[in-house]
């Protein structure tokens, strides 16, 4: 492919205060911590259940774990998984992982057996911290697995009193307290930070470093880890500052963590930049609206980073026009696009502006985002941040850059871009050309340089800000003996922005029902990738080569939606 000219007509629209280039420091995500902590040690920087945690003893604590994790064995380089809910321990054990240059594997807590035997197997990780109530999970297949050493804790090791006397007795009660069989391989997370810090061997860490292992289903719907370095974490944070935040000062900001910090855009857009900026971080283990609710009411958050269906839950709060929401100066929206109205909404009880975003797995975060103060386009994912290109490339051969107002596939290019797929060059091969990473979205540029998303190369479901790729549902579900075809497909859904619909054709003779399979899916599969819905069919529409067609079915199903003119139902 020959070389083009990125011409960046957006750079016009980018706010007045906003630079149009940008330099890098070359730091690593642990020194974000380190130099808030110097500057502001007695800061909020976690909230968690009524807990409390300075910016001074959240460093001590990091320190205190990654020597504890050293002594036990984990070197540069190591992978290190962590399944943890949205607490303490997990900035623990994400920045101490980090500070050894140990590379962090943030898996889903709601994956079961199969989806970690995959994920930790692949990543090679021989150490992983879990939350105790995960213990039957992780038991099923530690044999299976690499696994040298497992790390336990529990959401009563960071509650205030008496909520960590209580919790216990709570859990008992509802059986869910189970006994771990603790040994030389098997630890508590108190353990970690038990013993005071001794000063650890030097270890170089290097902005060129990997950070973490983000595991995505790429353009193939097969489960890989995106290799995110330092230097693409540290560099999406800076863009992301410097395009949004200006006029932000250190210290002072407080920030709702609900998004999960397992996803990309929890990590780095929450827990990340929060750091680097010194804010207090809410820290809310669960995607619960009432949970929520209360912590703006009682924190007062600054800036909330969300997904539709959260913005969405705000709006229909029971009595939501009675609490004060004006606390909040700014807003983030990714993951799905947001309608108007629920914009509309929110910004009127907020006062704040809430900026649509687009980002991926494999760029840190966010590429994309509709200016702060600038011009807004409704319906756009906004134009490309600080130190982004991007750029429109026919489909059919992808060597042809096209015009503002044509259709093809959108290709970015930044200091945020992955540096590939761990263990699979050939995949990266397909998706890394001379450093433009090709997204699988189809999309459009209009003259302005704003950036529209009008359909995917890939099959991807979102729903409810997290990613499901059809042919794992589709594996999994032709394991089931009454199974011969299988075709899953995203419909819309008001709340979730996309349900995860089955298209089943049984085998000759056999009989079974959509509860039989959406059962045998939650065996296998985390609950948001089980089915909403099942429908059984005669056929499915293939390919002359044989290939099931996904979008065919899609079309015909939206068709239907259309046609008989109802609200497409939340379950």
């Amino acid at each position: 492919m020959g070389a083009v000219t990125v011409e960046r007509p957006w750079l016009k629209f980018y706010d007045e205060d906003v630079p149009r280039t940008l330099e890098y420091v070359p730091v690593t995500i642990p020194d974000f911590l380190r130099s808030s902590a110097q500057r502001f040690p007695r800061h909020p920087a976690l909230v968690f259940l009524g807990r409390r945690i300075t910016y001074g003893e959240l460093r001590s604590t990091v320190e205190r774990a990654a020597y504890a994790l050293y002594r036990l064995g984990v070197r540069k380089g190591d992978r290190v998984a962590i399944m943890l809910p949205n607490s303490p321990q997990t900035v623990i054990a994400y920045y101490a992982t980090l500070s050894l240059g140990a590379v962090a594997v943030l898996t889903n807590p709601l994956y079961v057996e199969r989806e970690l035997e995959h994920q930790w197997g692949e990543a090679g990780a021989e150490t992983a911290i879990v939350l105790d109530m995960f213990w039957p999970r992780i038991a099923a297949v530690r044999r299976r697995l690499p696994l040298k050493r497992i790390v336990v804790t529990s959401v009563r090791d960071f509650l205030p009193f008496p909520k960590n006397i209580l919790l216990p007795i709570q859990l008992r009660w509802q059986r869910k307290w189970m006994r771990i069989p603790y040994g030389q391989d098997i630890l508590p997370f108190r353990y970690l930070i038990a013993h005071p810090a001794v000063p650890l061997p030097d270890i170089k860490v290097s902005p060129d470093d990997l950070a973490c292992l983000q595991f995505t289903g790429g353009t193939t719907g097969l489960p890989k880890g995106a290799m995110l370095t330092h230097r693409n974490l540290v560099a999406n944070v800076h863009q992301i500052r410097s395009f949004l935040m200006q006029g932000h000062a250190d210290g002072e900001d407080r920030v709702v963590g609900i998004l999960p910090l397992f996803h990309v855009y929890g990590m780095n857009g929450v827990m990340n930049l929060g750091i680097h900026l010194a804010a207090t971080v809410v820290l809310l283990p669960r995607l619960d609206i009432n949970m929520l609710v209360e912590a703006i009411r009682t924190e007062r958050p600054t800036f909330f980073l969300g997904v539709p269906a959260l913005f969405v839950a705000v709006n229909r709060y029971p009595g939501i026009e009675r609490i004060d929401l004006t606390c909040i100066k700014g807003c983030f929206s990714g993951g799905a696009p947001l309608p108007v109205d629920v914009i509309q909404s929110f910004e009127a009880k907020t006062g704040a502006r809430i900026m649509e975003a687009y980002g991926m797995t494999e760029t840190s975060s966010v590429t994309h985002v509709n200016p702060r103060r600038g011009l807004r386009k409704f319906g756009s994912i906004g134009v490309p941040i600080l130190g982004t290109d991007a750029k429109i490339m026919d489909v059919e051969t992808g060597t042809r850059e096209l015009p503002p107002g044509e259709t093809g596939e959108l290709w970015v290019k930044g200091p945020q871009v992955m540096v590939g797929y761990w263990n699979h060059p050939e995949e990266t091969a397909q998706v890394l050309i001379d450093g433009w990473l090709r997204t699988g979205d189809i999309a459009r540029m209009d003259e302005d340089g704003y950036f529209y998303i009008v359909d995917r190369k890939k099959d991807l479901i979102v729903t409810g800000g997290l990613n499901v790729y059809p042919r794992e549902v589709e594996d999994v579900l032709r394991q089931h003996p009454k199974v011969q075809e299988v075709a899953v497909i995203g419909l819309p859904d008001e709340l979730r922005g996309e349900r995860v619909a089955a298209y089943v054709v049984l085998k000759p003779g056999e009989q079974a029902t959509a509860t039989e399979l959406r059962d045998f899916c939650r065996e296998h599969l985390a609950a948001y990738k089980v089915p909403r819905v099942v429908h059984f069919r005669e056929s499915l529409p293939m390919s002359p080569a044989g290939k099931v067609l996904r979008r065919l079915i899609r079309e015909e199903a939206i068709a239907q939606l259309q046609a008989t003119s109802r609200p497409t139902e939340n379950l």
